[in-house]
């Protein structure tokens, strides 16, 4: 782990949240990814919302899911060219 992570955090508290991480079910921790997936996610909608105000759902949904995947294949998947798009 990076020693410069956590150097602002109290080494008692820290010591507190790895210990509840490492005893918490794998479920638990599978499902915190899952909702911390869909808080970024919603963050890049939101940022596309910002930024075409104007953007139904489905341009919405192309514009953030084009922020993760290449050219070629929103093209291909989603038959929607970004650089047709801006």
């Amino acid at each position: 782990m990076d020693s410069d992570f956590f150097s602002d955090t109290d080494p008692k508290a820290l010591q507190v949240f790895l210990d509840i991480h490492r005893n918490m079910p794998a479920a638990r921790k599978v499902e915190m990814v899952f909702e911390m997936t869909e808080m970024v996610l919603a963050a890049s909608r939101a940022g596309v919302r910002m930024l075409y105000p104007d953007a139904n759902e489905r341009e919405v949904f192309l514009r953030a899911t084009a922020r993760r995947l290449d050219r070629e294949t929103m093209i291909r998947v989603y038959g929607w060219d970004p650089l047709d798009h801006d």
